[in-house]
């Protein structure tokens, strides 16, 4: 049984970093004609669409293939193509196994020829200015893409908002060192692809945003989960920092124990243990690969991606090491996690929730800190051990982390910086033959498929539809009117936060900053009845704080 319960354990751990969910929808119709832009690289030709009054250019790519030659190396500014280029549909998505089994994105295949980007626009013929947001999906470095129906970007721009979705290197094609790739390097470094593909993004919106009415420098970065950890990385990144204007993270920070950039020399080991297991093979011979070849031998590796790593050119120094100097970007930040980011299984590997497994499971994980555990996660009844357990998954997963991310900015900078935690439960689901999955995504239901719990909070992923105002369409759960209503709320935080690094406004609750030292922040509660609320549990990320060394 205690096997078992191990790979429930494990199970709901892997599916719930970054699983995600949506159906697919068709980005034109009949209610489109063609329109044209000149950009950096030449002319592209994509739609507007009379029925929104948006302009949609899809899959333009940003950057050089990164293939051949170009395969583990940073991306290469992309050249100037003669002629129309058409920009209709969305580009591949990156190399990726179906990770999480709900993977249905509206990409045009899949390759390593992946670097393309999405804009919306509202725009009319002559306006200029406009606020833009630039979005980066999560799917823990190993999957995930900018077409996925959740990150559609029109009911964001019907806000006055360009938006921009952007597809990145994953997996081993995004993230995997090896001191061969760092002696061939102008920057004696490897490994952080996937990162820098988001850099060369960045840049690429600087020079040719202005075409979509889009004003270069009020650029706000988002992201959920590793897009979430992405944005914390592009905004302490030299290459980076300067090319934003604000940051919103949704779940997640690359500071330990979530995801934290490991030494170069670590990341090297990594590479070379790799490329040893797969036959000892050269970077000459590994280039020289086929996608299928590099694709079959990582996912035979069994490995969940390659770690990013502090290569003293993208990650001059660690995340929090950057914060601590006052070097990242001095932006607004608004920032925050959702009520049960994994269930409380994933801390008591299964077992039941009862008195005796809770403390056997803190004594195990904290045994010369179990007494303050049980005083900040207690456990007087079996309904409290459910919420101290899920509060413990979560904190220790993606949580505390965020936390961690929310105060260094705080007290590093005199930029506002605002939370929130997003606590609407799901509606239940439309067909009743499915289960839903642990952090988003639905699962059929078999004869031994695992009964997930009753949700006593909002799992990992799923507020990515309400903030981006895309509920219509997410076919999967029965969307109610207080569904609706927390997305419109959530969606006017962030469309004011884009537009003016303060997400309050006529008909929102009152949103109040941050201070630097203040014990109780205030933290904007999202749901049906959003409100601010003082932070009154903070002890437990002080502790976590203390116990991840990161204090």
């Amino acid at each position: 049984m205690k096997k078992i319960n191990l790979i429930i354990f494990k199970v709901s751990l892997s599916l719930a970093m970054f699983s995600t969910f949506y159906m697919p929808v068709h980005a034109q119709d009949n209610n489109c004609f063609a329109l044209q832009k000149q950009i950096e690289s030449g002319t592209i030709e994509g739609l507007f669409d009379t029925r929104t009054g948006l302009q949609l250019f899809l899959g333009i790519p940003y950057a050089k293939p990164p293939v051949g030659e170009l395969r583990w190396k940073a991306p290469q500014k992309m050249t100037k193509w003669s002629g129309v280029k058409e920009t209709k549909k969305f580009g591949p998505k990156a190399i990726q196994s179906i990770v999480f089994g709900d993977m249905n994105a509206r990409s045009n295949g899949m390759s390593e020829d992946c670097l393309y980007l999405n804009v919306w626009t509202p725009a009319k013929h002559n306006a200029t200015g406009l606020p833009v947001l630039v979005y980066f999906y999560g799917g823990g470095f190993v999957a995930g893409d900018g077409s996925e129906p959740r990150y559609d970007g029109a009911n964001m721009a019907k806000k006055g908002i360009v938006v921009v979705t952007v597809n990145y290197r994953l997996n081993i094609f995004g993230f995997f060192t090896h001191p061969e790739l760092s002696a061939e390097a102008p920057y004696k470094a490897s490994g952080n692809y996937g990162l820098l593909d988001q850099n060369e993004a960045l840049k690429w919106v600087n020079k040719n945003i202005a075409a979509f009415g889009g004003d270069p420098k009020k650029v706000t970065i988002a992201g959920e989960s590793a897009g979430s950890i992405s944005v914390g990385a592009q905004m302490v990144s030299p290459l980076s920092k300067n090319l934003i204007a604000g940051a919103i993270g949704e779940s997640g920070a690359a500071i330990n124990p979530t995801m934290a950039p490991i030494s170069l020399a670590e990341g090297e080991k990594q590479g070379l243990e790799f490329a040893k297991n797969a036959g000892n093979l050269s970077l000459k011979q590994l280039r020289a690969l086929s996608t299928f070849e590099i694709y079959e031998i990582y996912n035979e590796s069994k490995r969940f991606g390659f770690s990013m790593v502090i290569d003293g050119y993208f990650f001059p120094k660690s995340v929090t090491e950057i914060f601590k100097a006052k070097e990242q970007a001095q932006v607004p930040l608004l920032l925050g996690w959702n009520s049960a980011e994994i269930p409380g299984m994933a801390f008591m590997y299964g077992m039941p929730y009862n008195e005796e497994n809770y403390l056997k499971r803190v004594k195990e994980t904290y045994p010369l800190d179990y007494e303050e555990v049980l005083k900040i996660y207690p456990y007087s009844t079996v309904k409290e051990i459910e919420l101290s357990a899920t509060a413990l998954a979560s904190d220790r997963f993606i949580a505390y982390s965020t936390w961690k991310w929310f105060d260094l900015h705080r007290k590093n900078s005199s930029q506002p910086v605002y939370r929130y935690l997003f606590s609407k439960l799901r509606p239940p689901l439309v067909d009743q033959s499915l289960n839903s999955g642990l952090a988003g995504g639905t699962l059929k239901k078999e004869e031994n498929t695992f009964k997930m719990p009753e949700p006593i909070g909002a799992p990992h992923a799923c507020e990515i539809e309400y903030c981006m105002g895309n509920l219509g369409l997410i076919k999967d759960y029965a969307w109610t009117k207080d569904d609706y209503k927390v997305s419109e709320t959530m969606l006017n935080f962030f469309a004011n936060f884009i537009k003016t690094g303060n997400p309050n406004g006529s008909g929102l609750p009152e949103w109040t900053k941050a201070e630097a030292n203040d014990l109780t922040p205030p933290v904007m509660i999202i749901d049906v009845d959003s409100k601010a609320v003082k932070a009154d549990n903070d002890a437990r990320y002080l502790f976590m704080d203390k116990a991840y060394k990161n204090n």
